[in-house]
């Protein structure tokens, strides 16, 4: 066999790795904010463990997050899982906060106390359970407030 061989090949994939990191290939995104991070993608930057729980028991951060379903922008819309799909509502702070409310909901707007209730527990500002979509998720009450920090800051 060719000693060359096997040593070209890793030149190669050495210099195609570097190549993909110059152009961002390999990267990780850059967040403005932990709670951005935690919002696209269910990770802290603190390193600490973030799971959502749908009924099927926990699963871990970063294999669904906020945005997938409420959108980059955080304004919700329908969602396609599985073999049907759900109408997401829109997440905004200031949409949560509102006196008015989306067609079919009958709940006082928001605090910051009820938000943080509705993400870790599926529990809505009246206390009724949010729609099956929606995770319980647990995480630390640092990362808790980052989150709610960001989506302070979609609009």
């Amino acid at each position: 066999m060719n000693r060359a061989l096997p040593l070209t090949a890793l030149a190669l994939i050495v210099i195609g790795a570097l190549g993909l990191i110059a152009i961002g290939g390999l990267t990780r995104p850059q967040f403005r904010s932990n709670g951005e991070q935690i919002y696209f993608t269910a990770t802290s930057q603190r390193g600490s463990l973030i799971t959502a729980d749908i009924g099927m028991g926990p699963m871990g951060g970063g294999m669904m997050a906020c945005a997938n379903c409420h959108g980059p922008d955080g304004r919700g819309g329908r969602v396609r899982m599985m073999m049907g799909s759900f109408v997401a509502p829109d997440i905004r702070y200031k949409t949560l906060t509102a006196a008015e409310h989306a067609a079919g909901e009958e709940h006082p707007p928001y605090t910051d106390e009820t938000i943080k209730r509705a993400i870790t527990q599926g529990i809505d500002p009246a206390g009724e359970p949010l729609n099956w979509p929606m995770p319980r998720w647990t995480m630390t009450e640092a990362d808790l407030e980052d989150l709610l920090a960001f989506l302070k800051t979609l609009d």
